[in-house]
C-alpha cells in the first residue's frame, strides 16, 4: 500500500515539545520511503523547530492557512498533491479540510468522533492509559501507512535528523565559555508543566562550582521578569531570557553542554540535539516521565517514587519540588 504514497503530510498543531516528539515520524517514513516528500503542518511559532529536521521537506503554517477563506484553503491543499495525511494531533478543522480537499488517505484515531466522519483509516490508539512514551504513541499512527511502528526509545533518537541548525550570532557565541561546562537553567514552563521551583534552582546554583560551570538563565522576557530578584542575586549566571528568537535559542542550546528544565519544549530540543538534557518531573499520570521524558542519547529524567495524587488538586507540586538538587548535580558531573 505505502508504495503508492509519494507525499505525506504530518499534522501536529500544538506546542514545541509535542512537535519535537512527533518529528521522528518523518525520519521513520524516510527510512522506508526515501523518495517520499514529507510536509508538516503546525503553528507558525514551531516552524523553527520543524525546519531543524532534514527529513521534512515543507512546512505548512496553520495561521497562514487560516488567513484564506475555506475555498482558498481547499484549493491550496489540492495544489500540494498530498497522498496521505496523518492527524497526529486531532484538529477538527484540519480533518474536515483534508476530506474536503479530497486527500486520498486520511489517518486518524478511533477515539475522536470527527475522525469517523473525516478520516478513511482509523487506528486504535488510546493515549490516556497507555504505558508507551508520547513519541512511541505518535509512531503507532504510521501503521496506517503500512510501516513498522515498534521502536524502543533508544532507537527513536536516530530519527530526529536535527542537522539544519542556524549559525549562532557572534554576540551570543561570545557568551560561551570554552574552559567550562556551559549549562542552561530553564526554570519556567509558560504554564505547560509542573515546575521544579525557583528555590531548587537556587540550591543548584550554589552547589555548582563557578570555576567549573558557566550557567545561563533562559526563558521568555515575561518569564525572566518573574524571577528578577534571583537573577540579580546571582550575577555570575548569565541572563539570556528574552534575548533570542527561537532559531537562535536552538543554536545556543546546541553550543552549550546541557540544559535543566521541567517538561518543556527546550528540554526536548536539547535532548534531540544530543545534549545533557535533565528533565525534572512529577510522578503523576499522565505527565510522568514514562510518557514525557526527553528522548536522546544523553537525556535523563528525575522523579521521586511517590503517589502524586495530592498534587492533582492543583497549586504547587510538592512531588516535583522534592527532587533533590544534589541529584541534578550528580547528573551534570557525569558530563
Amino acid at each position: 500500500m505505502h508504495n503508492k504514497v509519494n507525499h505525506i503530510l504530518l499534522s501536529r498543531t500544538d506546542s514545541i515539545g509535542d512537535v519535537v516528539l512527533t518529528l521522528p515520524m518523518a525520519g521513520i517514513i524516510k527510512n522506508y520511503l526515501p523518495d517520499c516528500k514529507i510536509s508538516f503542518m503546525g503553528r507558525e511559532y514551531t516552524r523553527a523547530v520543524v525546519s531543524l529536521s532534514k527529513f521534512v521537506d515543507d512546512f505548512i503554517s496553520m495561521e497562514e492557512l487560516h488567513q484564506q477563506n475555506i475555498s482558498e484553503q481547499i484549493n491550496y491543499i489540492k495544489t500540494k498533491k498530498i497522498d496521505a495525511v496523518v492527524h497526529v494531533f486531532p484538529n477538527i478543522e484540519i480533518s474536515k479540510l483534508m476530506k474536503r480537499a479530497s486527500v486520498p488517505l486520511r489517518i486518524g484515531t478511533y477515539g475522536r468522533l470527527h475522525h469517523w466522519f473525516n478520516c478513511n483509516r482509523l487506528i486504535r490508539l488510546s493515549r490516556r492509559n497507555s504505558e508507551l512514551h508520547e513519541a512511541q504513541l505518535n509512531i503507532k499512527l504510521l501503521s496506517g501507512l503500512g510501516l513498522r511502528t515498534e521502536f524502543n526509545l533508544l532507537d527513536i533518537h536516530n530519527f530526529y535528523g536535527f542537522t539544519n541548525i542556524s549559525e549562532l550570532k557572534e554576540e551570543f557565541h561570545g557568551l560561551i565559555n570554552a574552559t567550562k561546562r556551559n549549562i542552561i537553567l530553564h526554570p519556567k514552563s509558560k504554564g505547560s508543566a509542573r515546575e521544579w521551583g525557583l528555590a531548587n534552582y537556587e540550591i543548584l546554583i550554589n552547589e555548582l562550582p563557578k570555576e567549573k560551570y558557566q550557567l545561563f538563565f533562559s526563558g521568555t522576557k515575561e518569564e525572566g521578569d518573574t524571577f528578577l530578584n534571583i537573577k540579580q542575586k546571582y550575577p555570575d549566571v548569565i541572563d539570556i531570557t528574552g534575548r533570542m528568537n527561537l532559531s537562535q535559542f536552538i543554536a545556543f542550546i546546541n553550543a552549550c553542554d546541557g540544559l535543566v528544565a521541567a517538561s518543556t519544549g527546550p528540554l526536548h530540543i536539547a535532548s534531540a540535539l544530543g545534549k545533557k538534557a535533565i528533565g525534572i518531573f512529577a510522578p503523576m499520570r499522565p505527565i510522568h516521565p514514562g510518557r514525557w521524558k526527553p528522548v536522546g542519547m544523553n537525556a535523563t529524567s528525575l522523579v521521586i517514587n511517590k503517589n502524586c495524587s495530592d498534587c492533582k488538586k492543583g497549586g504547587a507540586c510538592i512531588c516535583i519540588e522534592s527532587v533533590s538538587a544534589i541529584d541534578v548535580v550528580k547528573e551534570l558531573e557525569s558530563l
